[in-house]
């Protein structure tokens, strides 16, 4: 019998927010909010998925380091917690700090993890799209108990498609005289 070949797709999509576009992806779970709030702050729980980190979040700030090869530790500043509903953060510091938020919604016992990072272009969507589908893939395998996926299924299996997202008009807000 051979292996059982798991289909990686896309799910990323750009939005618009105040401070820039950001690549958006949601993912579902059949678990309360509070189980997979866990998964993305407990420290234990996200080595499973993603990295981990070190310091006390009440703080506003901790230090964070993904689990791929030479990764370095990274402050990062809590910029707003809602605990379990989400978290926005700047992971680096400066210009190359990297903005993120994650916000998770249950309803009928399943919770909605909606998750972005800001981009300064939209050509950085090739490598951080395939990124975070691969590392959200990861979270649902960790939490499922499921095999982890591979890295090249995504790289360079989604690049052409975030290549060729197409980025929606930002809208404007009107003046203060009800114009544009």
């Amino acid at each position: 019998m051979g292996a059982t070949m798991t289909i990686t797709r896309a799910t990323g999509h750009y939005v618009h927010k105040g401070d820039g576009l950001y690549l958006q992806f949601d993912r579902l779970f059949h678990a309360p909010i509070e189980d997979v709030w866990y998964s993305l702050t407990n420290p234990t729980a996200m080595l499973a998925w993603i990295g981990t980190y070190t310091g006390n979040p009440s703080t506003g700030a901790v230090r964070f380091r993904m689990s791929s090869e030479d990764a370095e530790w990274q402050n990062t500043s809590i910029l707003e917690c809602d605990a379990p509903h989400g978290f926005h953060a700047d992971i680096g510091e400066g210009d190359d700090a990297v903005r993120v938020f994650c916000h998770l919604r249950e309803a009928g016992g399943m919770t909605t993890l909606t998750l972005g990072q800001r981009l300064r272009s939209p050509a950085d969507a090739t490598s951080i799209g395939p990124g975070w589908d691969y590392f959200l893939d990861r979270l649902a395998a960790a939490r499922s108990g499921s095999g982890m996926p591979e890295w090249s299924a995504y790289d360079p299996g989604l690049v052409d498609t975030y290549r060729s997202l197409h980025v929606p008009a930002a809208a404007q807000a009107p003046d203060a005289a009800g114009g544009r």
